[in-house]
């Protein structure tokens, strides 16, 4: 990736959130909250599904995907976003750009992963016989391979048209973090080329995506109404109800950001979309997706009770209470009138406070 040497502008200043009238601290604590929360929640669902055999199956390897994804995906872009409520809002134009360009690379991935596990669960439900030939471990990875080289290529081309456009006048960015729209309302040459291509390649890598997982679940739908039993219908849509509640959060918000040919919307809102999209989705994740469901719900309290039930930290908390047992004893014992406490007296303490 070349930068161009028409760039007369080294950095820029991240606008952030001008509007919260001394309502900073409170919102960097939100932030950092729903920043630990996705870091935890989607590190604990790798945890497990790398640590229990039985979730080595593809459904749970998207799974695990996904929440790879979201971790990187948000801190691509709330760290810089909790150093700007610090009233550190410089970066430079290099750092820019690169922060662009990861994040679209994650959300195309992320995207097309929707998509695959759509067509996973197509599978599953419809052609439960042939699922296990055609979905299998290698077809999983070769679908992530793909996802990543369409994730690497879908944002390049317009990352290059960005770099090529000349920056000499303002340096305020008015958004959250860097993003195309925002940095070429800044550019001094001509950006209609670069609007134009924007819209065409979003609209595809939306439009694709968004039409294969409609297709998948027109089929799925189809399938699951022709199931005699109410329980059986039941556990069919089960399986599909988190995943499409990630898809609607998803590609409403990123529809509304990306797929427009111009400028229709307020700063303002635009700074509430991407706060949706990168990190309201990201942080719901484990809950609506993962933590609902009933294996990685077991397998966790499992994790929890096991956790608890070790040797190590058995011994740690019968020490500790053997510590506070010995304290509150000698707290409550009159002091006897002699200066020390025979051998036979500590021996007859311990003994107390152990039993």
């Amino acid at each position: 990736m070349e930068f161009s040497n028409q760039s007369l502008v080294t950095q820029f200043i991240i606008v952030g959130f001008p509007d919260l009238d001394g309502y900073e601290a409170l919102l960097f604590f939100f932030l950092s909250i729903a920043y630990i929360f996705t870091l935890c929640g989607n590190f604990t669902i790798i945890t497990l599904i790398c640590t229990y055999c039985q979730l080595h199956v593809p459904l749970y390897l998207f799974v695990a995907e996904l929440s790879f994804l979201e971790i990187w995906y948000t801190t691509v872009t709330v760290p810089k976003m909790l150093t700007i409520l610090l009233n550190v809002k410089i970066i430079s134009y290099v750092g820019c750009l690169l922060q662009i360009y990861f994040f679209h690379i994650l959300g195309v991935r992320e995207t097309y992963l929707l998509t695959v596990m759509a067509f996973d669960r197509y599978m599953a439900i419809c052609n439960p016989l042939r699922y296990p030939c055609i979905i299998t471990i290698v077809c999983c990875f070769q679908m992530a391979a793909f996802g990543w080289v369409i994730g690497f290529l879908g944002p390049l081309t317009q990352i290059i048209l960005l770099s090529h456009l000349a920056f000499c006048g303002s340096n305020r960015v008015e958004h959250i973090f860097c993003d195309f729209n925002p940095l070429m309302n800044l550019a001094c040459s001509d950006i209609s080329l670069n609007v134009r291509v924007n819209f065409a390649i979003n609209s595809f890598l939306l439009f694709l995506a968004f039409t294969c997982i409609l297709m998948s679940y027109f089929k799925i739908i189809s399938t699951v109404l022709k199931i005699k039993t109410a329980e059986g219908r039941k556990k069919a849509f089960s399986t599909c109800g988190a995943h499409l509640t990630v898809v609607f959060l998803f590609f409403c918000s990123a529809s509304f950001m990306y797929v427009r040919p111009i400028k229709t919307n307020t700063v303002k809102y635009d700074r509430i979309m991407a706060l949706i999209y990168s990190v309201l989705t990201p942080m719901c994740n484990p809950v609506i997706y993962s933590l609902r469901n009933q294996e990685i719900r077991r397998l966790l309290r499992k994790k929890i009770k096991k956790l608890f039930e070790s040797p190590s930290l058995s011994w740690q908390i019968h020490f500790s209470s053997i510590k506070i047992l010995q304290f509150g004893y000698f707290k409550r014992q009159p002091q006897p009138e002699n200066k020390g406490i025979s051998s036979a007296n500590m021996l007859q303490v311990f003994s107390t406070t152990l039993y």
